[in-house]
C-alpha cells in the first residue's frame, strides 16, 4: 500500500495521500494514518527537492506562499464555525470539471501569475479543512505551463512549506508520538523504493502523458472531496 502510494508520488510529485490514507485506514484509524502519511510525504518531498532543485520554478512557488497562508488561516477559522459538506462538494466538482477538460483534446488552459491568488488561497483552505490542498496547487502549476520536471520539483518544494506547517501543528498538538515515528521509520524503505520506481516511470513519460496522469489523479481527488 505504501509502495504504491509513493510510486505515484515519484511520478508526479503528489498523490500519495490520496492513495495511502484510504488504504491504510482499512487497518488503522484515520487520525493515526494521516500524521504518518504527512511525515512520509515530508521525507519524500525533501528527497525529491534535493534531487531536482535546479528544476524548481521558484517564482511560481513564492507567488503561492502568502496566499496559501491566508487560506490556511481561513480554513482554521472555518473548522470551528462553518459546515464544510457543501464546500467540499463544490470544490470537488470544480476540480473534476477542470481535470476532465485537461483530459479532452482541447487547447490547454493557461493563466497569469494572478492565478496564484485563487489557487494559493484555495490550496491552503482545502488543505487545512480536508488535508487535500494539492489539487489547487497542481492546477496553478498547469496553468503556468510547467513541464513535467518543473512540476514535480516545484510540488516537492511546495509540500516542504505546506507539510512543514502541518507537522508543526501535529507536534504542538501531541499527535507525533513515538508510536507514529516508529511506523514512519518502518515504512521509509517502501517509500524510497516507490520513489525510485516512480522516477523511472516519470523519465519515460511524455509531457502529454504526464498531464493526463495528473488529471486522472485530480479526478480521483475531486471525487474524494465530493463524498466527504
Amino acid at each position: 500500500m505504501v509502495l504504491l502510494a509513493y510510486v505515484v508520488r515519484g511520478i508526479t510529485g503528489f498523490g500519495s495521500g490520496l492513495i495511502g490514507v484510504p488504504l491504510l485506514s482499512m487497518a488503522a484509524p484515520v487520525s493515526s494514518v494521516v500524521p504518518v502519511i504527512v511525515s512520509l510525504d515530508y521525507v519524500a518531498s525533501a528527497g525529491q527537492s534535493a534531487r531536482n532543485i535546479k528544476r524548481v520554478a521558484w517564482a511560481e512557488q513564492l507567488a503561492l506562499v502568502p496566499f496559501s497562508l491566508i487560506g490556511i488561516g481561513l480554513g482554521l477559522l472555518m473548522l470551528r464555525s462553518v459546515p464544510t459538506t457543501v464546500l467540499s462538494r463544490v470544490l470537488g466538482g470544480f476540480v473534476i470539471v477542470y481535470a476532465i477538460y485537461q483530459l479532452l483534446p482541447l487547447p490547454p488552459l493557461r493563466g497569469s501569475r494572478i492565478a496564484a491568488i485563487g489557487c494559493g488561497i484555495m490550496g491552503g483552505l482545502v488543505g487545512a479543512l480536508f488535508g487535500t490542498g494539492g489539487p489547487f496547487y497542481a492546477i496553478y502549476f498547469n496553468l503556468r505551463g510547467l513541464d513535467k520536471d518543473q512540476f514535480r520539483a516545484t510540488f516537492a518544494i511546495n509540500f516542504l512549506f505546506d507539510g512543514g506547517v502541518r507537522l508543526l501543528a501535529y507536534a504542538v498538538g501531541g499527535v507525533l508520538g513515538w508510536g507514529t515515528l516508529l511506523v514512519v521509520a518502518l515504512a521509509l524503505p517502501f517509500v524510497f523504493v516507490g520513489l525510485a520506481i516512480g522516477h523511472r516511470i516519470h523519465v519515460g513519460l511524455t509531457q502529454r502523458g504526464f498531464v493526463r496522469l495528473v488529471s486522472l489523479i485530480l479526478v480521483a481527488t475531486g471525487t474524494a472531496l465530493l463524498v466527504k
